[in-house]
């Protein structure tokens, strides 16, 4: 195995999972971490369930974000969970449904 190939491996072997974790498939269609709400929305469908979860300051303190967490499933066992800061997606995160 050549040490470009070892090290090509290796940068997909730890970049991939990182990239896969901020994006979720909807049907055909993808959202990704810094997509719109009603981007995420139209591909998604509405959520099962919406919370405010509170409010978060923007650079330098000048702007106050509302933060909502969008609950998408249980599908397959696992909940879906888009945090949103100020109407853009900043999170995806995946978890087993109890």
């Amino acid at each position: 195995m050549s040490p470009a190939f070892a090290r090509t491996f290796l940068f997909l072997t730890l970049v991939t999972p990182l990239a896969h974790g901020q994006t979720l498939r909807c049907g055909t269609q993808l959202v990704s971490a810094g997509d719109r709400a009603f981007e995420v929305e139209r591909k998604c469908g509405p959520p099962a369930q919406r919370d405010l979860i509170g409010h978060t300051l923007g650079a330098y303190a000048r702007q106050e974000f509302i933060v909502e967490e969008w609950i998408y499933g249980p599908n397959n066992g696992m909940l879906r969970i888009l945090t949103f800061e100020g109407n853009r997606l900043r999170r995806i995160e995946t978890r087993r449904a109890h």
